[in-house]
């Protein structure tokens, strides 16, 4: 009898622990029409409409060697699904990207991975600061690029000032361009002709066509639109001559090209736009 007692006291410690040890699990259903919740550095969480899938896209190696081309291949796809989600034309991206980037090489794309120029406005994530209307200007700051593409998309439906753009037929770029310099998105007077002259240029209208399931137009560049063209620097070259070559101005070069002072370097490319 005492031996079945002992073996009863020792099933009935051994439930008791059993009982004790379980744990309430707990699942959550994911909700496949939304993107997880990314974090950026500073903690502030913000959720998206869709996945952004792939592999980072990290800033050039060796940016002398990287040209608008290498840019457009590099982002083009990226470009293509915003407009399937946000209807902003590719084309109008890429430009954008292009010429607030200085073709991914600018000074805050390298560091914030900041293609847009957004400024920090009411951004509660990390940043960045640069000079741009004014010194150490706060700008927001990305860990991946392609999130700096989805930043630009929502920066643009998100916002009252911008809604007559999405009337317009979703591959007029020139209407695009008129009306983001119209709406306030830049103060440069000719920066739709800039987007225009880049879309022309390398054909990034072809990106709009390829969403939209059309054949892709050919246009060639209007009079009034300036060109677009790379130069490489070689010795004895200045910017102010480069300038002085090719019809712009010192300060245009060094905008297009996130330069802070007039330091340039053998081999160096340069992408100008020229009103000629």
């Amino acid at each position: 009898m005492r031996i079945n007692r002992f073996f009863v006291l020792i099933l009935l410690a051994a439930f008791a622990v059993s009982c004790g040890s379980k744990k309430k699990v707990v699942t959550t259903k994911k909700d496949s029409n939304r993107e997880n919740v990314f974090t950026e550095s500073s903690g502030t969480q913000i959720e998206r409409v869709k996945p952004l899938d792939g592999k980072p896209i990290l800033p050039p190696v060796n940016p002398r060697l990287y040209t608008v081309e290498d840019y457009i291949r590099d982002f083009a796809a990226v470009a293509m699904e915003e407009m399937r989600l946000y209807d902003v034309p590719a084309s109008i991206t890429l430009a954008q990207g292009i010429l607030e980037s200085g073709g991914g090489k600018g000074d805050l794309t390298m560091r914030a991975n900041n293609h847009f120029g957004i400024k920090c406005h009411d951004w509660k994530g990390a940043r960045a600061y640069h000079d741009d209307d004014a010194r150490g200007e706060c700008f927001r700051k990305y860990k991946d690029a392609r999130y700096s593409y989805r930043d630009h998309s929502l920066f643009l439906t998100e916002r009252k000032r911008y809604a007559e753009l999405f009337d317009l037929d979703k591959d007029d770029y020139k209407g695009w361009a008129k009306g983001l310099r119209k709406a306030g998105y830049a103060t440069d007077r000719r920066y739709p002709d800039k987007l225009i002259s880049l879309i022309e240029r390398y054909r990034l209208y072809q990106f709009d066509a390829t969403v939209l399931k059309r054949p892709s137009p050919s246009y060639t560049h209007t009079p009034e639109s300036p060109e677009s063209v790379t130069y490489r620097v070689k010795k004895g070259d200045t910017l102010y001559g480069i300038a002085k070559k090719h019809n712009t101005t010192v300060e245009e070069l060094q905008r297009f090209n996130n330069l802070r002072d007039t330091n340039i370097s053998v081999g160096q490319m340069l992408v100008i736009i020229s009103s000629e």
